[in-house]
């Protein structure tokens, strides 16, 4: 069984929402499946952390989740055209995988959702390649055989599937940036098969 990480950090739901159907496309994919996992809040207070046990949710995702994944989703909301903090703080703490090479020619995708339209999208998807292409990780965008790429409305890009959820995040994803998630999953997961079976 090939097993698929979609990790993620989502404040408001939009980028937990695109997890859950990138996971779908993952499990449409026989042989495949999806492993879904958060990273926690960081907090503004030095001395304040968060339990080791979400309150809700898929469960934090630790560096054996990393290790042991055949290929990797990664998901944050924008900050600013960046990664949000949590996610690089998690991302900023596995310098023990990167020097063991454990990520190392698996495949991995990313995805966002930002406030606006022109807030960010791409140089956050960008962002978050930066640090998986030092790991060796092999990057896959979004190839422009989905028509979606095509939409006038919400998100997508060939970096990576993106979502706009509006400034008051009063937007739900739509069915174009669903099936945009379905097909970035299903692809993902039909390479990391590919690959895993040379």
């Amino acid at each position: 069984m090939n097993r698929i990480l979609v990790l993620y950090y989502s404040r408001s739901g939009s980028v937990a929402e695109m997890a859950r159907h990138i996971a779908h496309g993952i499990e449409s994919v026989s042989g495949c499946e999806a492993s879904i996992r958060t990273v926690p809040s960081v907090s503004t207070t030095a001395e304040s952390i968060e339990d080791d046990i979400p309150e809700s949710g898929p469960p934090y995702a630790t560096h054996e989740d990393l290790i042991s994944c055949d290929g990797l989703a990664l998901g944050s909301p924008t900050r600013f055209g960046n990664m949000a903090a949590p996610m690089k703080y998690f991302i900023d703490s596995t310098s023990d995988i990167w020097a063991s090479g454990s990520l190392a020619g698996k495949p991995a995708t990313v995805f966002s959702s930002t406030a606006s339209l022109h807030g960010g999208q791409e140089t956050t998807l960008l962002s978050m390649m930066l640090p998986l292409m030092h790991h060796g990780m092999l990057i896959l965008g979004v190839p422009y055989t989905e028509s979606g790429l095509f939409a006038n409305e919400g998100g997508g890009t060939p970096y990576g599937v993106t979502h706009v959820a509006g400034d008051k995040n009063q937007h739900p994803v739509s069915e174009n940036e669903k099936q945009l998630c379905l097909a970035t999953g299903k692809r993902l997961a039909e390479i990391t098969k590919k690959l895993n079976a040379n």
